[in-house]
């Protein structure tokens, strides 16, 4: 009896699901892949730009064709030359979680990306490359992809030096939030790493974990992580509690003329040039404005003089 309830139950919520998933199709307006793509050219992007991409799906309404839909009108948008670059971070939950995993082998192969459909359906494009990582992978593709993500592994940290994030800085792409507020990117990370001492907040864990890897050939790597002090998530600018911070940076990128925002499907897109967000982050901690809102006294790491920019 319990076991044809449960298979009763199981009927029930899959007829639901599809009767929710075409109310919901028929209400919400529908956006088309060549829509996108005029949206994206009216906000600055253009034949031949390297773009790093953030993004949600979902925020830029019912599109038709999906993440691959997505990805076409990115990647029609930057021809001919462009590259397109875009997180496929795979992890165990946490960063930390996945460092403390003993089992845990990454594997660029196997494995997909937890940043949504966007992100994992790159992964299955034609020609695309993708960094060996164990949890801040990157995909991109065109002619600078491999420039970009090839040898991260031999970083010696997930976003300074010779990392995709220090290769797509000193090209000058286009760092863009498709449909997404300034919280969630991972670029303010590099500036950290860059900075090292110099960053005003100690962001790292106490110890550095050596990860394993394996390559495209299938041979073992070890990758060296040093997860984020989980202490700090709730103060940093993508926690849910955070949108003063958030507004904050919006206030300031827009004051210092470098964040160009517009519509993109039923979004609020934006972009800016990826050494103007660096210098501009850069001179913020200068001045001990970060993206953690630290309460008013908290200590603050003891700083040289200057800050290397």
């Amino acid at each position: 009896m319990k076991a044809l309830k449960s298979a009763v139950k199981s009927v029930l919520h899959s007829i639901h699901k599809r009767r929710r998933e075409s109310e919901l199709h028929a209400s919400v307006v529908h956006v088309t892949a060549a829509q996108l793509q005029a949206d994206l050219r009216s906000l600055g992007l253009g034949a031949g730009d390297v773009v790093w991409v953030h993004s949600s799906l979902k925020s830029l309404g019912y599109v038709e064709g999906g993440a691959k839909a997505v990805i076409d009108a990115l990647w029609q948008s930057i021809q001919p030359g462009g590259t397109l670059v875009i997180p496929a971070y795979y992890m165990l939950g946490t960063i930390l979680g996945t460092c403390q995993d003993p089992d845990y082998v990454f594997d660029p192969r196997a494995m997909g990306s937890n940043l949504g459909a966007i992100s994992d359906t790159v992964l299955k494009w034609p020609g695309v490359r993708r960094s060996i990582h164990p949890t801040h992978s990157i995909a991109a593709i065109g002619p600078l992809a491999q420039d970009i993500v090839g040898d991260h592994h031999r970083a010696r940290s997930a976003f300074g030096q010779d990392s995709p994030w220090q290769r797509f800085t000193a090209i000058n792409g286009k760092l863009m939030g498709l449909g997404i507020s300034l919280g969630p990117v991972t670029y303010y990370h590099h500036i950290e790493d860059m900075l090292g001492d110099d960053f005003p907040v100690e962001v790292g864990y106490p110890r550095r974990f050596d990860l394993r890897c394996v390559d495209f050939e299938g041979r073992p790597l070890t990758v060296p992580v040093t997860p984020f002090n989980p202490d700090l998530m709730p103060v940093r600018i993508d926690h849910p509690s955070q949108q003063a911070n958030r507004d904050a940076f919006w206030a300031e990128f827009s004051a210092r003329g470098i964040l160009h925002t517009g519509p993109v499907g039923q979004s609020v897109s934006w972009w800016m040039h990826s050494q103007e967000a660096f210098d501009a982050i850069c001179d913020m901690a200068r001045h001990d404005r970060t993206v953690y809102a630290l309460p008013e006294g908290a200590p603050q790491r003891r700083r040289p003089a200057g800050i290397r920019s």
